[in-house]
């Protein structure tokens, strides 16, 4: 079921399944988030939790020798979490731990989706309830992707991103078979530049992960029409850009608290980078912003 937040700028849709965002039009029509289609990717939005990439072969421990079994992106993303209503002018959804996610991470936990909508901007924000009698590791992360371009008689080779502040940095290699992250082997990618133009060969070998960025906000802009949005993403350390390696029409900016498991991490899941843990009781909250230029 769809439910919409409205104003003079934006119509913004929302679903139940994965309790996250269908749809962001401007008043002229223009949609702004990838609709899905499976010959490149059939997802939109989906919310990551409680990892953000993959695990090694898909299972971890904890450091109590409890075990986690899980697909990459965690175990939300394809659920239906419940609406909640409106609350502070958003529009709120949760979804609580069961037996079945129990199967896979062995945590009670509440996590709620909230989408506020204020003049252009899409706030989005994560909170992650700890419910049970035990500490509670976890990731959380954004997964929207757009339409590159967004508007007709435009080609993807016309879109390009833009950082808030000139940037020199390498990024990691994702391995494409395991999921798994490389960090033993880096490559260039920004030397003192504030913008990076997008082709479809940097996705060959699946995502581009900025873990050095100093950059709190990220554009995604046409050369042509000047259109795009940006993306400010204070809470989270880590943005991956990623598109489909088939030429898939879109891009995905993406804001993770946590990455994919490192080729010098162990499996134990709290030995992860920026492992984030929610005691019992406790709620972390994480919020990024969408904005349509």
């Amino acid at each position: 079921m769809n439910h919409i937040l409205s104003n003079e700028h934006l119509e913004v849709k929302l679903t139940e399944l994965g309790g996250t965002l269908s749809s962001i039009k401007d008043k002229n029509g223009i949609e702004y988030l990838w609709q899905g289609d499976a010959a490149y990717w059939s997802g939109t939005a989906p919310v990551l939790f409680p990892i953000c990439g993959s695990i090694r072969n898909d299972k971890a421990e904890s450091r109590q020798g409890m075990q986690m079994a899980m697909p990459r992106h965690g175990i939300v993303r394809k659920s239906e979490f419940i609406f909640e209503g409106i609350r502070d002018d958003a529009i709120c959804f949760s979804i609580t731990s069961n037996e079945e996610t129990l199967k896979k991470f062995p945590y009670e936990f509440k996590l709620t989706t909230r989408y506020g909508l204020a003049g252009k901007s899409v706030n989005i924000t994560y909170e992650v309830e700890n419910t049970g009698d035990k500490d509670m590791p976890f990731f959380i992360g954004g997964h929207p992707g757009f339409n590159c371009p967004l508007v007709e008689d435009e080609d993807y080779n016309d879109c390009y991103v833009e950082f808030e502040k000139e940037e020199t940095c390498t990024v990691p290699i994702p391995v494409t078979e395991t999921g798994l992250i490389d960090m033993e082997h880096r490559t260039a990618c920004l030397d003192h530049a504030k913008t990076m133009n997008l082709k479809h060969e940097l996705f060959r070998k699946d995502a581009v992960i900025f873990d050095e960025l100093q950059s709190r906000k990220i554009k995604l802009l046409s050369k042509k029409s000047k259109t795009g949005v940006e993306l400010s993403f204070d809470d989270f350390p880590y943005i991956i850009l990623w598109s489909s390696a088939n030429d898939g029409p879109f891009v995905a900016i993406e804001p993770w608290v946590g990455l994919s498991t490192c080729s010098d991490e162990s499996d134990v899941f709290e030995e992860k980078r920026n492992v984030q843990v929610v005691k019992p009781g406790e709620k972390k909250a994480y919020t990024f912003t969408i904005t349509v230029l």
